[in-house]
Formats: structure tokens, C-alpha cells, sequence
């Protein structure tokens, strides 16, 4: 099974750039991830929600319009899709979508930014709080967990071009980095890329403002993490940096059938 996730930064405007579709033809997950999309279902093109073969599902932001939201693209019908975390002043933003299959639950999130000025820090820690405990419920039940999406956060040196300039930066923060320690310690979750590719420096956002990506000086803030229970299925965790049309590229899954 071949999975992608992508932090669009607004999918009317890859759409409209003539990528998107052209992309999801070529590249055929059999399921897809979406974030910061930017829209309601409402505002966008149908041929946007209702590609050949796939089932769409929408988390919108409900209070400011052309922000946030996530989306799931889907070839296989799930068995139950949830729309947030059920806790209102997150799932107001449209950052979580999670839709459960016979035998894997699957989840795309949109981590909130902390904000240059660190305002949305705490934010941002209260909803990795409640996404751990939702995922570790799931786990509790015995069910297999895949998490995708942009998680704003480098969790090692190695995951971003300039880390000692970026010790005070939101997205490198220690406190913000311990969470995923917590969640790829202790609580025994697989950051898929780190496991397959231990030394290698790749990234997956790149600064629009200072052309960044030109210089590959970018950051690695998405990820595929999954329950350990699904680690004997990895193949691979692919990096898809040759995929423009956004600020971030996908990355990639891909699992050996059941």
C-alpha cells in the first residue's frame, strides 16, 4: 500500500497552477493526506472532490476563512471517518482527520505553528497533548496507528539545515522536540523515515521568503510515524523533494499488504 501525505499551503492554489491533479494522476496513493488546503469542500473545483477512484473527506476551519484545514484522499471506503479531536478550539481550526480501516487507523493532522513570537507555544503543546492521547486510545483498543502530516517540528539536529541558529526558533524548540522524544520513546511509535534513513539529511519545508529551497536550506517538519505493531510492513518512507507546487513536498509510506 502506497500512502502520501502533503502540506499544500492551499490546495486552489496548486490546483490552479495546474499541479495538483496532474500529481495525484502520476503519483496514485492509495490513500492521501492533505493539509493546510485552505478551503471549505464548497470553494473548491469539483474536479477537487471527485478524482477517478478516490473518496474525499474534508476538515474545514470554521472560523477564519483560507486557513488551516486538512483533507483525505482514499481509494479504499473506510469503515468510519472522525472529523477532530472532539475538542471544540481545535477542531474549530480544521487540523485533524481520522478515518479507521479493517485493520489500521489512519490520521492527518496539521500541527499549529507556535508563532514567531512563541504566542501559539502553548497551543501548539495543548494540541500534541491531546493528539498523543487520542492516537495511544486508538492503540489501546489494539488497533494500528498511522499518523501523517506536518507536525512543525524538527525533532533532531539533523532535521534542519541550521539548527544552532534555530535553538530559539518555534519549530525547534526543546520543548517542542521532547514531545516527539516522548512519542518515539517511551510511548514506542516509528518515525518511518528515521528508521529506514538513520544519516540522512533530507527536508520537507523550505523558507518561500529567503528562496530557501534553491539552497536547500529547509527543515524537516512532516513525517509518516506509525505503531510499532505495523514496523514488520515498512518498506519504504520516501522524501518526494522534486514535487513543487508548495512550500512543503510530500513524503511517503509505502507497506506491505496485510
Amino acid at each position: 500500500m502506497k500512502f502520501i501525505s502533503w502540506n499544500v499551503n492551499g490546495l486552489r492554489a496548486v490546483h490552479n497552477k495546474g499541479i495538483f491533479l496532474d500529481w495525484l494522476e502520476q503519483a496514485q496513493p492509495d490513500i492521501l493526506g492533505l493539509q493546510e488546503t485552505k478551503a471549505a469542500p464548497d470553494q473548491l473545483d469539483p474536479a477537487l472532490l471527485a478524482p477517478l477512484g478516490y473518496r474525499t473527506y474534508w476538515a474545514s476551519c470554521t472560523v477564519k476563512k483560507g486557513y488551516s484545514g486538512v483533507a483525505l484522499y482514499t481509494r479504499r471506503e473506510p469503515q468510519q471517518v472522525r472529523l477532530g479531536l472532539g475538542i471544540p478550539e481545535f477542531d474549530q481550526e480544521g487540523r485533524t482527520l481520522i478515518a479507521e480501516y479493517d485493520d489500521f487507523v489512519f490520521i492527518t493532522a496539521y500541527f499549529p505553528n507556535g508563532s514567531r513570537d512563541h504566542s501559539r507555544v502553548p497551543f501548539k503543546m495543548a494540541y500534541k497533548a491531546a493528539f498523543l492521547e487520542t492516537i495511544n486510545a486508538y492503540r489501546a483498543q489494539g488497533r494500528a496507528v498511522i499518523v501523517c502530516g506536518d507536525v512543525n517540528t524538527s525533532h533532531q539536529p539533523i532535521d534542519l539545515a541550521r539548527p544552532k541558529e534555530n535553538a530559539n526558533t518555534t519549530g525547534f524548540l526543546p520543548h517542542e522536540r521532547a514531545w516527539l522524544d516522548h512519542v518515539l520513546g517511551p510511548c514506542g511509535y516509528v518515525d518511518t523515515f528515521r528508521y529506514l534513513y538513520p544519516d540522512s539529511a533530507r527536508y520537507t519545508w523550505w523558507s518561500q521568503v529567503t528562496n530557501a529551497r534553491s539552497k536547500n536550506i529547509g527543515w524537516r517538519l512532516d513525517y509518516f510515524i506509525i505503531s510499532p505493531d505495523l514496523v514488520p510492513r515498512l518498506v519504504d518512507a520516501p522524501i518526494y523533494d522534486d514535487v513543487h507546487g508548495s512550500d512543503h513536498c510530500p513524503v511517503g509510506l509505502v507497506l506491505k499488504d496485510a
